[in-house]
């Protein structure tokens, strides 16, 4: 049986090991993005396991550019997603996902050289629903967070008339109720008219 202390200073070590390969990769992603300098210069690579052959770029180098651009803050942001301790990191999927849209048709206009077919110009149009699913998500996750935070009834509010984005503290609207109620109307009017 392990001791306790062997136990407590795994868990930390492996916290450690980890942090540091997630701060080596950030750190190295701009040798990811350089690596299209490798790439031969002409429309044909050929190597042990394959031949690629760029067919809308006409350049490879130029086509390892173009999905490298893409690559390099998709990878940044898939780290973003995985590592972020905010009740909002569901957000960070909307631009994941644009810049995997962006990569796929990168490489099917290259493989495929269908120029009738522009996919490209409304990616905003074919990801719409992806963003509103997303954006519904966390407002919902937000929602949640502010009813267990203040352990307010949404109904509460709406029969209150009352906004979560007020910039009152609920102790001021208590006096403010209190004022309404020790105060007759007419006054409250009269003092109201008065400061204009």
């Amino acid at each position: 049986m392990k001791s306790r202390k062997q136990l407590s200073t795994k868990r930390p070590s492996e916290f450690l090991l980890l942090g540091s390969l997630i701060a080596i990769s950030i750190a190295f992603s701009p040798y990811l993005f350089y690596l299209y300098e490798i790439f031969p210069d002409g429309p044909i690579w050929e190597n042990y396991f394959f031949t690629y052959e760029s067919r809308y770029y006409e350049n490879v180098t130029t086509a390892m550019w173009t999905y490298l651009g893409k690559v390099t803050p998709l990878f940044l942001l898939l780290i973003w997603f995985f590592t972020c301790k905010h009740w909002w990191y569901h957000v960070i999927l909307i631009p994941i996902s644009m810049y995997a849209y962006q990569l796929l048709i990168a490489f099917y206009s290259d493989v495929y050289v269908d120029s009738s077919r522009y996919m490209d110009t409304n990616q905003l149009i074919y990801l719409a629903p992806f963003f509103i699913i997303i954006l519904s998500l966390v407002y919902l996750i937000r929602i949640k967070i502010f009813d267990r935070i203040f352990g307010i009834d949404l109904t509460e509010l709406e029969r209150e008339n009352i906004s979560p984005f007020s910039p009152f503290s609920d102790k001021e609207y208590q006096e403010i109720k209190d004022f309404k109620k020790d105060t007759p109307e007419e006054e409250i009017q009269e003092e109201y008219y008065a400061k204009l």
